[in-house]
């Protein structure tokens, strides 16, 4: 069964979106469990492609499409994968703050978090820290993602944590935050749990966050 297992994350790591939910239907008709496909195929080939982002031997394009195929493979497991697998190893609500309209970025982290087996609740961009702290509220998160591509808008993230104090939920979750402008200095400045500079890093930090 590995060799299919091998094949499902090789046409991830090459983009094959057709290739890939043709291989995962391949496995699962040959007796292979969801969650083996989901964890070794899609999540073992979407860890590499977050290594291979890191190391810049993969470009923004490339992981896009493998994204791509990586959901092409969950659409075919999701009539068969159990309430507990979908639930993953945690859940991730992410969002652009406030005054931002830079989304590539954040989808990005995204999807890397969803490779590496988050649930991922994608709030969008320019978000209100009301919405941010509502959205923390009603999905209980284990993280809080936190992007902002511009220095005017550095400033809501220390605002959204200050927030999530004066709602009572700041102990309950682990606030991350990236983009252009931001750096460790910021993070440590405003209080957040972490600080990744790229998607790729974002992944492998929200795993350390919770100790995966």
């Amino acid at each position: 069964m590995a060799g299919i297992m091998e094949k499902i994350a090789k046409s991830l790591i090459d983009g094959e979106v057709e290739t890939v939910g043709k291989l995962v239907q391949e496995a699962l008709n040959s007796g292979a469990s969801a969650d083996d496909v989901m964890n070794k195929g899609l999540f073992g080939g979407m860890d590499m492609v977050s290594k291979l982002f890191k190391s810049q031997d993969m470009f923004i394009p490339e992981v896009l499409l493998s994204a791509k195929a990586m959901h092409a493979g969950l659409d075919v497991l999701k009539p068969v994968l159990t309430e507990s697998s979908k639930s993953g190893v945690g859940t991730v609500v992410v969002a652009t703050v406030e005054g931002d309209l830079h989304d590539i970025g954040k989808n990005l982290a995204g999807m890397m978090l969803e490779g590496a087996g988050f649930n991922v609740i994608n709030l969008g961009i320019d978000k209100k820290t009301q919405e941010i702290v509502d959205a923390v509220k009603e999905h209980t998160p284990q993280i809080l993602g936190l992007s902002a591509l511009l220095t005017t808008t550095m400033p809501r993230m220390p605002e959204v944590i200050d927030a999530l104090k004066e709602a009572g939920l700041r102990e309950r979750v682990k606030v991350l935050i990236g983009g252009a402008p931001v750096n460790q200095e910021f993070a440590d400045e405003i209080g957040a749990d972490a600080y990744a500079p790229n998607a790729g890093i974002g992944a492998d930090k929200a795993k350390e966050l919770i100790k995966v």
